[in-house]
């Protein structure tokens, strides 16, 4: 894991004020842990360090925080239930909500996302958990610092007087400060029609996804649609269930060895890399316990990559918001192979680090705001490229 702290800093932290974290959690040993770990980074200080709910509401405007690590269950007033509390107090508050990895935190942890929170994070089960407790402490010091990057470049926000509906509010780009960016290299879209969808994403990725499958029926209906999120074990059977409600189609986990069908939504079970193979004349789920790949279990790249073999060139893939670069190997493969990539463009990304990657590369055919995405996959698996 020492590879993956190093790795963990966000661009331009350096020469700048610290982030400020509250930490709010019932759990003196994890409320400990967490202030420790992130006292212990130059680029982080602890704003606040407390037991409930409502002392964070209580404090948020005196502390005035970038961050919170919001524990959802706590006595006086639980996380979800001060979570809109804060974010009205603090328009552009990142607020990461940590949580046992239960059916029920979890189901809590998606709502908490449709309120606005910016991000998750599962809590090991027990501290004493030397690799479990490393995996946290370096997956939260990734979130802390890529959230809150994109916050510090944002301008400076308004009041705002009510909280937008689900899912929007959390999906809203924060305004930024006009970037004079050099052109991003562009490809035109493969001559093959695809025959396959292959979407990657993490970081603001369920909220992206919701949107995104809610709007491509017609694509579903026709054509196979395989997802990696980053997420963890429970999170994404969850998620699987949201797509299926969205989408009106059929969206589970993958089973290693089912045949892959048009009409169905695919996602890659957490804790496990879902690849594609070719079985005869059939396409199946070939799920992996392999170790992680970018850091990632699942990960983008081995579905990506594995479904070349399968369907050749006739694929499109689809890299959504999310920290890291997971996605653009895979998609360079695709690309190679003569397939196609769309990437999310940076505005409307909740961290534009893997669209990004995929961007810089110079391997999308075209990078796009996310309410822009569906129509475009819409129009290209109809067969029009214009």
């Amino acid at each position: 894991m020492s590879v993956a702290l190093t790795s963990s800093a966000a661009p331009n932290s350096t020469q700048q004020e610290p982030l400020r974290v509250m930490v709010v959690d019932d759990s003196v040993v994890i409320r400990g842990m967490i202030s420790r770990w992130l006292a212990s980074e130059p680029d982080i200080v602890v704003a606040a360090s407390l037991r409930t709910g409502l002392d964070a509401v209580n404090q948020i405007e005196r502390v005035n925080p970038d961050v919170v690590v919001l524990d959802i269950e706590m006595p006086d007033l639980d996380g979800i239930s001060a979570l809109p509390l804060l974010l009205a107090k603090k328009r552009n508050l990142i607020i990461i909500m940590a949580s046992t990895l239960t059916r029920r935190n979890a189901e809590i942890s998606f709502k908490a996302l449709s309120l606005g929170a910016s991000d998750y994070i599962p809590k090991p089960e027990s501290t004493r958990e030397a690799a479990a407790a490393e995996t946290f402490r370096h997956d939260l010091l990734q979130k802390i610092r890529h959230l809150g990057a994109k916050v510090r470049r944002a301008a400076p926000a308004s009041p705002v007087p009510h909280l937008a509906p689900a899912f929007d509010r959390a999906r809203e780009p924060l305004p930024r400060a006009p970037v004079a960016n050099p052109p991003l290299l562009r490809r035109s879209f493969s001559a093959q029609n695809p025959r396959v969808l292959l979407i990657g994403s993490s970081t603001g990725g369920p909220q992206a996804l919701m949107t995104l499958v809610g709007e491509i029926g017609a694509v579903i209906d026709r054509f196979p649609v395989l997802i990696t999120q980053h997420m963890p074990p429970t999170f994404t059977t969850i998620l699987a269930e949201h797509l299926a409600r969205v989408s009106h189609r059929p969206a589970r986990e993958g089973v290693d060895g089912e045949v892959v069908k048009a009409g169905q939504i695919y996602l890659a079970p957490g804790g496990r890399h879902m690849r594609v193979a070719r079985h005869g004349a059939e396409a199946v789920i070939a799920l992996d316990d392999g170790p992680p790949v970018n850091f990632c279990k699942p990960a983008v790249d081995p579905l990506f990559t594995s479904a070349i073999d399968v369907w050749q060139g006739a694929i499109l893939a689809v890299v959504l918001t999310g920290m890291g670069s997971d996605g653009m190997r895979g998609g360079k493969d695709i690309v190679a192979a003569g397939g196609s990539v769309i990437a999310q463009d940076e505005a409307s990304s909740v961290v534009w680090g893997m669209p990004g990657a995929a961007a810089n590369a110079g391997i999308c055919a075209a990078v796009l705001p996310l309410d822009q995405i569906a129509p475009k996959l819409v129009r290209l698996f109809s067969g029009d490229r214009s």
